[in-house]
This record gives C-alpha cells, sequence and structure tokens, in this order.
C-alpha cells in the first residue's frame, strides 16, 4: 500500500499530513490484519449482543459489597423494578467491584446482568433456606435424588433478551459445602447450578468468570438462540459433577473461546432421561461448540448420556484438551431411546488422556425401574476427524449395541500416541463405518476405506 506524499509548507497542512500519515498508518495495519481477522469463524451472531440505555446499580437496592451482608433482596428489588417498568432496550444492573453474597434470584427479560472488574456474586452457603423447584419434565426427578430440586444462584424460566456478561467478574456458587454434603451423602435434594435458564431464548453469557460451582455450571435446557462465549469456568479436580456447560434439550447454541477446568465434562450436549425424555420429546439441535480448552477427569467434548430427547447436527472444533480421562466422548445406554446423529468433531489436539475417543451404549444410570429396557438409542452418521492425541493410555474403544448397532461411524486422519502396550489397542463390538489414516491401526470393524454414503471421502 503507498501512502500519498503531503506538502507540509504552512501549519493546516501540517495538520493535515500529521492526519494523512494517521489514516495510512491505519489503513496499512488494516490491510495486515484483514486476513487474520477473516479467519475467525463464529457462530456467535446468532444473538446480537444488545446495548442498552437504562442503567441501575445493585448499590441503589441496598447492595453492599463486603462479603458478610446478605444481598438477595437487594437482587430481587433490583431485578423487579426491571420487570415492572419495561425501559425501552431493557436496563442494565450494574453490579460494583466488591463481594456480594447472595442466596437464589430469578433474572427478568430484557436485562443486561453486567459485573465490572473486581465484582464478585458470592452464593450463600446457608444451603437450608436454598428455594427448591420442581424437577424437569425430561428428567422426571432431580438429577441425583427423586424429587424436587434446589434452584441455580441465577435462574430464568420463559425469558427472552437477557445478557451477564462484564469485566471478567466473577459468580463464586461456593460449593465446597454442597460437594462434602454430596460426599457425605446427606444430600436431600439434588444440588444447584450457578446458572440455569429454562423456556428461554435470546440469551448471552460472556466475558465472566464462574467458579465452585455446586453442581452443573451453565445450563440452558429447553432453550433456543443462546451464546456461550469468553467465559471461565473452574473447579477443582475432584469436584463431582461440576460439569462447564451442558446445552439440553435446546436449539441454536453457540459455545466458543472458553477456558473450563472442572471436576467433569467440559461440555455435555443432553436431551433428557429415559422414559421422561422419550415423553417429552424435546432433542439438542444446532450446537457449535469451537475453540475450547480446557483439563477434567472425564471428558473434554461430551454427548449424553442422557440423549432420550434426541441429539442432532453438532459441530465441535478447534478443541485443545490436557490432562483428562477421556477426549471425546459419545455415551448413551439402554432404555434412552432417542437418536445421536449428525455428529461432526474435528480438530482436536488432546494431551496426557486416559483414553482419545469413546462411544458407547452402555454409560449412564436410569432415574428408576420404570425405564423401558427395549428402547434402544440409534447412534448412526459421526465423524470424528483431524484428531492428534499424544501420551494416551488408550486410543479408543467404539461398542454399539446388540440391538441397536452404531453406524457410519467414521474416522479420519485420527493419530494417537501413546508409550504403553495398551496405546495400541482399539476395542470395538456392533459398530459399522469407516476408517482412513488412523493411528494406531483401528480395529477390524471399521472398514480400511471410506465406502460411499456416511464415510465417503471427503468427509
Amino acid at each position: 500500500m503507498q501512502c500519498q506524499n503531503i506538502d507540509t509548507t504552512s501549519e493546516h497542512k501540517m495538520h493535515r499530513f500529521v492526519s494523512s500519515i494517521f489514516l495510512c498508518f491505519a489503513a496499512v495495519l488494516l490491510s495486515m490484519n484483514s486476513s487474520a481477522v477473516a479467519e475467525v469463524v463464529t457462530c456467535s451472531g446468532i444473538v446480537p449482543m444488545r446495548y442498552r440505555s437504562d442503567n441501575i446499580s445493585i448499590t441503589d437496592f441496598g447492595g453492599v459489597g463486603d462479603g458478610l451482608t446478605l444481598n438477595t433482596k437487594a437482587f430481587r428489588r433490583a431485578i423487579y423494578r426491571i420487570g415492572h417498568l419495561k425501559r425501552r432496550g431493557g436496563t442494565i444492573l450494574y453490579i460494583p467491584p466488591g463481594v456480594y453474597l447472595t442466596g437464589s434470584f430469578n433474572l427478568t427479560s430484557h436485562m443486561t446482568l453486567y459485573l465490572a472488574k473486581g465484582a464478585v456474586i458470592k452464593a450463600t452457603q446457608d444451603t437450608a433456606s436454598w428455594p427448591l423447584i420442581a424437577p424437569l419434565p425430561s428428567y422426571g426427578r432431580g438429577r441425583e435424588l427423586p424429587g424436587g430440586r434446589y434452584m441455580s444462584l441465577i435462574h430464568g424460566d420463559g425469558l427472552q433478551d437477557v445478557i451477564i456478561t462484564g469485566e471478567n467478574g466473577t459468580i463464586d456458587g461456593q460449593g465446597d459445602a454442597w460437594w462434602k454434603m454430596w460426599r457425605q451423602k446427606t444430600l436431600q435434594f439434588t444440588r444447584p447450578n450457578i446458572i440455569e435458564f429454562m423456556h428461554s431464548r435470546n440469551i448471552i453469557i460472556s466475558n465472566v468468570v464462574l467458579k465452585d460451582s455446586p453442581f452443573w455450571n451453565i445450563h440452558p435446557v429447553y432453550c433456543s438462540d443462546v451464546v456461550i462465549r469468553y467465559v471461565t469456568i473452574l473447579a477443582p479436580y475432584d469436584s463431582p459433577n461440576t460439569d462447564g456447560v451442558d446445552p439440553d434439550s435446546s436449539s441454536n447454541v453457540c459455545i466458543e473461546d472458553s477456558y473450563i477446568s472442572t471436576g467433569d465434562d467440559l461440555v455435555a450436549v443432553k436431551s433428557g432421561w429415559d422414559e421422561y425424555g422419550i415423553s417429552y420429546n424435546r432433542p439438542s439441535d444446532t450446537i457449535t461448540i469451537r475453540r475450547i480448552t480446557g483439563s477434567s477427569p472425564y471428558a473434554g467434548i461430551a454427548i449424553g448420556s442422557e440423549t432420550s430427547g434426541g441429539i442432532a447436527n453438532i459441530l465441535a472444533e478447534n478443541i485443545t484438551l490436557f490432562n483428562v480421562g477421556i477426549g471425546i466422548h459419545l455415551k448413551t445406554n439402554i432404555g434412552r431411546g432417542g437418536f445421536v446423529k449428525n455428529i461432526t468433531i474435528t480438530d482436536v489436539y488432546m494431551e496426557n488422556v486416559q483414553k482419545g475417543i469413546r462411544v458407547a451404549g452402555n454409560v449412564g444410570d436410569h432415574p428408576d425401574e420404570e425405564f423401558d429396557p427395549n428402547a434402544l438409542p440409534i447412534v448412526k452418521d459421526v465423524k470424528i476427524k483431524n484428531i492428534l492425541g499424544v501420551k494416551i493410555k488408550i486410543p479408543g474403544s467404539i461398542e454399539g449395541l446388540k440391538g441397536s448397532p452404531f453406524s457410519g461411524i467414521c474416522l479420519y486422519n485420527v493419530n494417537l500416541h501413546g508409550d504403553t502396550e495398551l496405546s495400541s489397542v482399539w476395542k470395538c463390538s456392533d459398530v459399522s463405518g469407516g476408517a482412513v489414516q488412523v493411528s494406531p491401526r483401528p480395529c477390524a470393524e471399521l472398514t480400511s476405506a471410506f465406502q460411499t454414503g456416511a464415510c465417503a471421502v471427503p468427509l
């Protein structure tokens, strides 16, 4: 790019010269970076960020950020104001720096919960006063125990146009008290999530840090048009069931550019549990998982095991995993019914992993004894490609069901390297598909070259 020569014989022309140099420099930078910008693929445009002119602060409603004062009433008063005044374009609820101890609260439509740098929303550990809500209809009971379940710290039901964002402020679930009850088997009901949206649409969660959730961290269930981007999710390696993001019977979900290090699956796509999920019949569909980095003793990217409403059209790509139990885990069970189909997982790097890939039809428990053992899931058209793993103890296993073999399981350019005898052993049964450029050599059930159909080249 060439810049125009500028005559500098006067002060006025000098100003023009400086402006022209600045514009020329900016143009050069834009030219240099245009290709890099063009390479960033994102699904976040499904829910545009809303900028709201009406602002209120939690301190306007008695909020005190000393880490000791309970602010549940302040949050509820502030959100009540947003819901009832209904300012055009919605309202920002600003959380300034400080530590705001609180119990559960419900959000409302057309609002932004904005956490400033240094702001912490901290869950109370007074578990006895935690509100109970009904079980999810697609689960029939609490996920852990019969009966209801504790409401999430930040909850929304039947909402639209809600944003949780800020300057990487923190939402602290203080889950250790709940984990202790779980270990001691003194829980009365299923533990709460940090964030749960039900029956909601046009949701954004971005630029926040979640830590120490009592149970799952982010749980959109029966939702559509959800963006989860630029989040950090942290919990100890041994914290029970602290899944990172679990989209559940939801569609058009975008999960991108996040770091997750927890005690359970980093991202797990779900759709209901056995006969209850079959009856509710709401699938998870059109979900993108992209540029996620993390570690976990369980799975990096998981599908299931609750798959009864069906799961389809899932793309996971550009995933980086360290110190995980299973890199890629598709899991279901008898009694689930439903389907898992049109799954693509590509461009994954994993290191120090117990098992690289597992696709299994014998994983997960049941809500009760009423499940139908003849309700067998259908698993088909799964593409796993461009996978590189180092320090992999076991490369993988693909084990379908005798009454419902898995079909169209396609592996391409998969290299899972280890340094033990088990590092060269695949285990397969009741499966068909194809494998090309797979190392170590895959099991015989996967043909050595792709046929026409689901495993046709190119994938």
